[in-house]
């Protein structure tokens, strides 16, 4: 197994006053040439809007664009003609294909928190498409919860690029492992939303992230009630 830490101190930090972004990779005025990213999972940012506020129309083009609000209540409007309110617990994924504009604002009366996921595409300028599924804590709590996939299904948002991510949330002494890819060439990043646990004997704490490959099996291991991510991504294309 290889391993690489990104521990909370090290992030990049966004601050405009309505938005507070924590940035693992470089993004914006954040500049890292030697943290670029991981594999091809591109753009990580913990981000929380004021209420009232949030990002104007804006375009995108040839980005998987994953969000998952982990508190409060965000609209999404886009140029495909999709006009809705998400509550904590969505997942939402833009396949921006040959290009779409969108707008995402605060319509709550609480901050709203939510991690902002970009990974390139397998297929370059596609039809741009959207999808939105709502996970329930009910679903969540206990397991590793596979919310976005490679494939097409029901029960998850599917994505255009050979990715998996899975939502944790799991109580003190829960155990849990995660198989990856078995014919390999992919790897792993975690990121701890809330809690501390060890992942595959690491120790993690709220805000941390940690990228593995070169291993078929991830051990979390949590000290305490905790949350947080697994997004599996080709290590290149």
């Amino acid at each position: 197994m290889k391993h690489q830490l990104y521990r909370k101190g090290n992030w990049g930090l966004k601050d405009l006053g309505w938005l507070q972004s924590r940035l693992c990779f470089s993004f914006s005025d954040f500049k890292q040439p030697n943290q670029s990213g991981f594999g091809l999972l591109r753009v990580f940012n913990d981000d929380r809007v004021a209420p009232g506020k949030g990002f104007g129309l804006h375009a995108h083009q040839n980005m998987e664009i994953i969000s998952i609000l982990l508190q409060g209540s965000m609209n999404h409007k886009d140029t495909l003609g999709y006009n809705e309110v998400m509550e904590a617990g969505a997942v939402q994924v833009m396949s921006a294909g040959s290009g779409l504009r969108h707008e995402e604002y605060n319509v709550g009366e609480e901050e709203v928190r939510f991690l902002q996921i970009w990974v390139e595409p397998k297929l370059n300028n596609i039809t741009p498409r959207y999808q939105r599924r709502h996970f329930s804590e009910t679903q969540r709590r206990n397991r590793l919860l596979k919310v976005v996939s490679y494939e097409p299904g029901a029960a998850y948002c599917w994505t255009n690029q050979f990715l998996r991510i899975h939502w944790g949330w799991l109580e003190q002494g829960k155990k849990e492992n995660y198989h990856t890819y078995s014919e390999g060439g992919t790897c792993s990043f975690v990121y701890m939303i809330s809690g501390g646990m060890e992942v595959n004997d690491i120790p993690l704490l709220a805000g941390d992230g940690l990228g593995l490959w070169d291993t078929e099996n991830i051990v979390f291991n949590p000290e305490q009630e905790s949350t947080f991510v697994v997004i599996e991504v080709p290590i290149n294309h």
